[in-house]
């Protein structure tokens, strides 16, 4: 006969006596009654007691309070039948499948896993308790977006075999508006101009896609502290935020939002003191401090000033420096002084530099670039001259560092290096639209770093009707350990220009060439080139008579060995989104007098980005160009250089500015042996972006020309554009728009306002 020895519910929650006493006997058996899916194995393991040991009231509560706490069961009972444990449980059901209906503002593979974090998932042990909190958290992420009228109904269906099914039926609803927003005790400046600073607006024609009207805590956050800095940058050092209220109406659908300042009073600064221990000179010191006795107080300056102190600290060794600005605020006077508390810290040294994220690329790669030795003092200059050397290779998105302490050290330190690959090959299409010319389309695949080596290669494959090429290249960057690059190239090429505006001719190229680079400081290289070259060119009726005269002149066969030299100059901040720095480059190209061809080929670039904050930028790019031959021999008319379209002056067709003559009417450009070009370009993020600096809309006015060997060079020739761009390193492919307005049209332009260049990466 069975006797009931503990109400399992009971006994788990409050541990209580057993309903009926039983004296303590020696197990015989041990059985496990109501389990479906959990194996009796597991019971076993929980249970502390095994056959032939003795059994007793306190081991029976601890057995009912393990199984208890397994989760996996909602009733566990022990009986005891002639010295034989018999333990009852009531199993949990488990979670067969999770679904969502109604969900659009998230993905729901993206909320089924966020669900497996807390608990609730396909398999595992249903709980009550669990889906309570996940409803709760669906919710909070609705807020979190704006759509306070949200509704989320879970339903848990029963299945068979002991199982249930989990559905959220979420009514989204639309999102709640803001349609005020208002700042109360602003006296030095208009309320517009306050809210101008805000990432949050009202309603407008572009928030459909920047979504700024929907009420967010933590961009009232970011806006509220742009409004802080406003007014500090602007000597307003008691400024101070009253109070924050954030309504909404009864039906949930319209925001208002209201802010209390105090704008205090105007301080200028009376003093600047430097104190502590000064390992750097205090007058090199002194040179780091931005702010000025008499001038209006600039929070910005005070954090610019310890930031530029730690920096320097950091170039000796100092990687732990702190630099506190103590404040002497006479408010009588409405003055403020500043003692700037200089401690170095402990000198450290780098033990290890360390690089994670980079799945395809070879950590030599990265290595090689690296400024920052091993087991040298630590150098914040160094170690940020190897993030921005890592940003140039075009090889990440994002490089971040890290200079953690080692653990159970004083003195060392390790550099972590971290970096979001992007993919590095590339398959370019270039492309422009005309009414005349239709869809004109070219071609490439690259592959900057093959095989994670860090080399590059390409092969250019075009079969369009203009251009059929067979190129491939090969850069070595590294070819010796001291930064030598070695490269070749090899090419065939067929050119038939008659379907563009330019003169007609055709030639075939093919060729190859050998290239060295050496360095020669931090951000300067030369290179060195010897290649050889064979172009065949056939003329026409059509063509002008300057193509026929050289054909007839020097045969329809030129052959060139050209020997190239280059410099190279690249301080820009990143190779992929530059905000500042310059680039500049120059090269000559010289066909040599050993074979037919003689001629002198120059180019030079300057590109010039001001940083205006904000992801903001200004760039001014001139590109020159002169080519001229010598030796009783003219310059190749298929060496001319060409102005006009993406890339050179937009709004323009491409390759139609200079020089050009006239056959049945239709205007054809011959190209010219100097050109000038310049480009000032306004760079900004797009709305709606936010950190993401992959897409960028600009404003540009461009300019340039083409002159011919008789031409006099004039600035009056010059042709003129402005228009709007945009650019986005999308994850199929660089993309590049632009819209140009040609500013000075002259007889027998061709214009072209839209332009494009796209591409896919792989």
């Amino acid at each position: 006969m069975k006797s009931k020895l503990l109400p399992g519910v009971i006994a788990a929650l409050f541990a209580a006596s057993p309903a009926l006493a039983f004296e303590p006997f020696v197990v015989k058996d041990i059985r496990v009654e109501g389990i479906q899916r959990t194996e009796a194995g597991t019971v076993f393991t929980y249970l502390p007691v095994k056959v032939g040991e003795p059994f007793s009231e306190e081991k029976a509560s601890q057995a009912i309070k393990a199984l208890f706490a397994t989760g996996f069961f909602k009733d566990v009972r022990i009986e005891v039948d002639k010295d034989v444990i018999v333990v009852v449980v009531d199993e949990r059901p488990a979670i067969s499948q999770v679904d969502f209906v109604g969900i659009k503002e998230f993905d729901k593979e993206a909320l089924k896993k966020g669900l497996k974090e807390v608990g609730l998932a396909e398999s595992r042990i249903f709980d009550r308790a669990v889906l309570e909190r996940a409803e709760q958290e669906l919710k909070r992420q609705y807020l979190g977006k704006g759509l306070y009228g949200v509704q989320v109904t879970t339903t848990v269906t029963p299945l068979e075999r002991n199982r249930v099914g989990v559905n959220f039926n979420v009514v989204e609803g639309d999102a709640a508006k803001i349609r005020q927003i208002s700042i109360i005790g602003n006296k030095a400046f208009k309320e517009k101009e306050l809210l101008d600073l805000f990432s949050l607006t009202t309603p407008g024609w572009m928030t459909w896609y920047s979504k700024s009207d929907q009420y967010s805590k933590q961009k009232l956050s970011a806006d509220i502290e742009a409004l802080r800095s406003h007014y500090l940058n602007r000597g307003y050092l008691d400024f101070t935020i009253d109070s924050t209220q954030v309504s909404i109406t009864p039906d949930k659908k319209d925001i208002y939002v209201t802010l209390a300042i105090s704008e205090g009073e105007k301080y200028t600064v009376s003093d600047v003191k430097l104190a502590g221990n000064m390992v750097v000179g205090e007058a090199e010191l002194q040179k780091l401090v931005k702010l000025k006795t008499g001038e209006t107080f600039v929070r910005d300056n005070v954090t610019a000033t310890t930031k530029a102190i730690s920096d320097r600290l950091g170039n000796e060794g100092y990687a732990f420096a702190n630099v506190n600005a103590a404040p002497e605020v006479d408010k009588a006077k409405r003055e403020v002084a500043f003692t700037f508390f200089v401690d170095p810290g402990r000198r450290v040294y780098v033990r290890k530099l360390n690089f994670a994220g980079n799945q395809r690329t070879r950590d030599e790669v990265l290595r090689r670039e690296m400024r920052q030795m091993e087991g040298a003092w630590y150098d914040g200059a160094a170690i940020n001259r190897s993030k921005t050397r890592l940003d140039r290779l075009g090889y990440f998105d994002e490089v971040t560092i890290e200079t953690p302490a080692v653990p159970g050290t004083t003195d060392q330190v390790d550099a972590n290096f971290t970096v979001k690959e992007r993919a590095t090959g590339n398959l370019m299409l270039g492309a422009g639209f005309s009414s005349a010319e239709k869809v004109i389309l070219s071609a490439s695949i690259s592959q900057q770093n093959l095989f994670g080596t860090g080399n590059a290669m390409t092969l250019q494959m075009n079969t369009g009707r203009i251009n059929k090429t067979i190129a491939l290249s090969f850069t070595n960057p590294y070819w010796s350990i001291d930064g030598v690059s070695l490269g070749w190239d090899i090419y065939q090429r067929n050119v038939d220009p008659t379907s563009l505006s330019v003169a007609t001719y055709k030639s075939s190229s093919i060729g190859g060439g050998i290239r060295f680079g050496y360095p020669i400081a931090e951000d300067d290289r030369i290179n060195f080139g010897l290649s050889v070259d064979q172009t065949k060119i056939s003329v026409y009726d059509s063509s002008p008579a300057p193509y026929v005269n050289f054909v007839n002149s020097h045969g329809d066969t030129a052959r060139s060995l050209l020997a190239t030299i280059g410099w190279g100059r690249d301080r820009r901040d990143s190779f992929l989104y530059p905000t500042s720095g310059v680039y500049q480059r120059a090269s000559v190209e010289v066909a040599t007098p050993l074979l037919d061809m003689r001629y002198v080929r120059a180019n030079y670039q300057h590109q010039h980005w001001f940083p205006l904050g904000g992801g903001h930028a200004l760039m001014l790019n001139a590109d020159v160009g002169y080519a001229v031959g010598y030796g009783g021999v003219e310059l190749p008319f298929y060496k001319n250089f060409y102005a006009g379209g993406i890339g050179s002056v937009r709004g323009y067709q491409q390759s139609t500015l200079g020089p050009s003559y006239d056959y049945n009417g239709y205007r054809r450009a011959l190209g010219g042996n100097r050109r000038a070009i310049a480009n000032a370009e306004y760079y900004f993020p797009m709305p709606g972006s936010q950190k993401d600096k992959s897409m960028r809309l600009s404003l540009f006015v461009d300019a340039g020309y083409v002159w011919g060997p008789d031409d006099k060079v004039q600035a009056s020739d010059l042709r003129y554009s402005a228009g709007v761009a945009f650019s986005w390193s999308s994850p199929v492919g660089p993309l590049k728009f632009s819209l140009g307005q040609a500013l000075k049209k002259e007889e027998g332009d061709r214009t072209q306002k839209f332009q494009f260049q796209l591409g896919t990466v792989f």
